[in-house]
């Protein structure tokens, strides 16, 4: 089973969490998603049980390691201010950092990749550039 729509989902919900104060509660419950896409019927934003479970455990071990987390990006950013650094750059950081971190049987060139195409598709021009070197550092410092 592909996880794509599962990070895309949980990398929407940390983005809400994070910018639109929604309260983690909220973010796992899933019921945002159908009203953000405006079209209920939406193939893109239907997920299995599966699939919600695994965007469920990315949002919620996020949270839950966020100061892990952040430490871990903040100490890769190399002239960059985190606080400066795009929410939506952030949002996939975040969730990309807790997979190398804590979910060992997913390969870490697949958690590059799937970054990679998410900020390709949702993050600022060329901010997949960036999201790949701070990742590819991470990966290698773990």
């Amino acid at each position: 089973m592909s996880r794509r729509k599962s990070r895309i989902i949980a990398f929407q919900g940390l983005y809400s969490w994070d910018v639109g104060g929604m309260s983690e509660k909220d973010v796992l419950e899933l019921s945002w998603m159908n009203s953000a896409s405006g079209d209920d019927d939406s193939p893109k934003f239907k997920l299995d049980d599966e699939q919600a479970a695994f965007s469920r455990m990315l949002i919620a071990g996020t949270i839950e390691n966020i100061q892990k987390i952040d430490e871990v990006i903040k100490a890769h950013l190399t002239n960059w201010d985190f606080e400066r650094v795009n929410r939506v750059t952030i949002a996939i950081l975040r969730m990309s950092v807790y997979s190398l971190m804590f979910i060992k049987d997913v390969e870490p060139s697949i958690v590059i990749d799937e970054a990679i195409d998410i900020a390709k598709n949702y993050g600022p021009d060329d901010s997949y550039k960036f999201v790949n070197a701070i990742l590819d550092t991470i990966r290698k410092s773990l």
